[in-house]
């Protein structure tokens, strides 16, 4: 089946089927599973240390202001 016609079928660009070949091309399903979990613990990790960075710049604020 022609690349067009299964992205048609499907819905999407054919610069998505490319983009997603080139980053799972190769992959074994599993493989692409642990990708996206790596992934999604990064952002959740990411966005922890925004929160704890943002947590200790209000703490020394506030300590700044009481001197």
């Amino acid at each position: 089946m022609p690349v067009a016609e299964l992205c048609r079928k499907h819905a999407f660009s054919e610069a998505s089927y490319y983009l997603w070949r080139s980053k799972f091309g190769g992959m074994s399903v599993s493989d692409a599973k642990r990708l996206k979990e790596l992934e999604l613990e990064n952002s959740r990790l990411k966005r922890l240390l925004a929160e704890s960075m943002l947590e200790n710049e209000i703490a020394k604020e506030a300590l700044r202001k009481k001197w």
